[in-house]
């Protein structure tokens, strides 16, 4: 059968004895998948299920596990809702996710979208969004329909693109320092808090030594389930407190409860004077999206073959998936807001594997994680839990950023919007060198002067108005008062 009558990646497929090196064969993977944009693909007839795809698949369920623990229990204190009910609403998220959300979009219909996270920067602002007199359905509503709106005017995409090397090698950098020396404070912290520091530099130590190996002989793929599960050990060993505390069982399942005066948040159904207050706050998890979405597009770049361009997430579409995520889960109950899936597009990249193989496995393992319920307890464990982000999230973050820049022009608007990201948050260091970079004032003056006035001004222009605003009016901004909390 010739190429050009091979219908599916099935027929085009080679086994990997017939490559030299494993690396090898799973670029040769990626270059021949080409994924259609919401139509039906099915497993090892569009895709393939590969060992690697469960490196993404286990960082995502532990990722997901903490990021939403977090997101609702910053809810909970503000509504005075009891330990049980975060439980509780962390096992419904689970499913929410894996069952409804991960298989169907990025497994089934659209494998181009990364698959619907949670949007960790918005946890600070929750006590804000409270006191304003906010509602977490009627944020998630708003959110979703910011989100559809972004999407269908490809605004995502189109900010990717006026997003110069040098600002992408900054925001990386940025995230992956900042992220990577919070995760060693709260190992060391956590360690301390018993009065057993030495298990932090163990646990670390290790940690260390084993993912510089690993990237010596080219396996970084397996960092996060070797260093994870080193580091439980190593501390468990050395008497880190550990024990399984989370039963069997199922949430329940109605939007009625959850939204019930007496029941779930016990809140009852959101009004207009909800609506109006979250607008702010909605605007601004949008206006996070854009340089989230991009740091995960690039890392496919920096790892994949140039030729996989038909596995490479697509941001318009991962918005759409996030945005209906979004509404959908806010409805049924759920606590969580949503972003495109850090911890598991970045091993995915890593692991050089597409997005379905391991969203499928992820998706299962929420299932299996949210009915078992022990499996919770194991990735929420600090030394599990801490490792796994480092070693698979802000390390190569750091580590994409830095491979990124290669001329000094670069390096100056690399270190501007590191220096605005330190000063106020990320949000605003990428709007601020975006649109300083486009203007030929920063960066690559030649690249420029080849943009259209729309891209180099007025695009721009509005992103930084946004995301500026948005931040301002929520008191994001240093020294100024919030707008809404006035």
């Amino acid at each position: 059968m010739s190429k050009k009558n091979k219908t599916f990646y099935r027929d085009m497929r080679r086994k990997a004895q017939e490559f030299k090196s494993r690396e090898e064969f799973l670029n040769h993977d990626l270059k021949i998948m080409s994924f259609r944009r919401w139509g039906v693909h099915l497993p090892f007839r569009d895709y393939s299920i590969e060992i690697e795809d469960w490196v993404p698949a286990l960082a995502a369920t532990i990722g997901k596990v903490v990021m939403v623990t977090a997101m609702v229990a910053a809810f909970a204190a503000q509504f005075g809702l009891s330990p049980e009910f975060v439980a509780e609403n962390v096992r419904y998220e689970l499913l929410i996710a894996g069952a409804l959300f991960v298989i169907l979009f990025s497994a089934i219909l659209n494998p181009n979208a990364n698959l619907a996270g949670t949007h960790g920067p918005m946890i600070p602002l929750i006590p804000l969004i409270a006191a304003a007199g906010g509602h977490p359905l009627a944020l998630g509503i708003m959110v979703c329909l910011f989100g559809l709106i972004l999407a269908y005017t490809k605004g995502g995409s189109k900010l990717m693109a006026l997003t110069g090397v040098g600002v992408r090698g900054g925001l990386l950098i940025y995230l992956g320092a900042v992220g990577l020396i919070g995760q060693i404070n709260k190992t060391e912290a956590w360690a301390s808090s018993s009065n057993q520091g030495h298990i932090s530099f163990a646990v670390i130590g290790v940690t260390v030594l084993i993912y510089a190996y690993l990237a010596k002989i080219g396996k970084r793929w397996l960092a996060i389930p070797l260093c994870s599960a080193l580091a439980g050990i190593v501390a468990y060993i050395m008497g880190a407190d550990f024990a399984f505390t989370t039963e069997p069982g199922l949430p329940h399942f109605s939007p009625f409860y959850w939204w019930g005066e007496d029941t779930g948040w016990q809140l009852g159904w959101p009004n207009l004077a909800h609506f109006i207050a979250v607008i702010p706050f909605a605007l601004l998890a949008v206006a996070m999206w854009s340089p989230d979405y991009l740091g995960h597009r690039v890392f496919q770049e920096l790892n994949y073959p140039k030729e996989a361009k038909g596995v490479l997430m697509d941001v318009d579409d991962t918005m759409v998936a996030a945005s209906i995520r979004q509404g959908v889960g806010s409805f049924l109950g759920g606590g969580n807001l949503a972003s495109s899936w850090g911890t598991y597009m970045i091993p995915a990249a890593i692991a050089k594997r597409p997005i379905p193989g391991g969203a499928l496995l992820t998706g299962i393992l929420c299932v299996l994680a949210s009915i078992i319920g022990y499996p919770m307890d194991l990735a929420m464990w600090e030394p599990v839990l801490r490792v796994a982000l480092i070693v698979g999230v802000f390390l190569p973050l750091l580590e994409a950023g830095m491979q990124m820049i290669h001329k000094h022009k670069d390096s100056l608007s690399a270190g501007i919007c590191i220096f605005a990201c330190a000063f106020v948050n990320p949000v605003f260091g990428w709007a601020t060198t975006m649109l300083l970079d486009n203007m030929g004032l920063i960066g690559d003056h030649e690249r420029a002067s080849e943009l259209s006035s729309k891209d180099k001004y007025l695009i721009p222009g509005i992103a930084f108005v946004i995301c500026v605003g948005s931040l301002a009016a929520v008191g994001q901004l240093p020294g100024i008062p919030a707008v809404i909390g006035n």
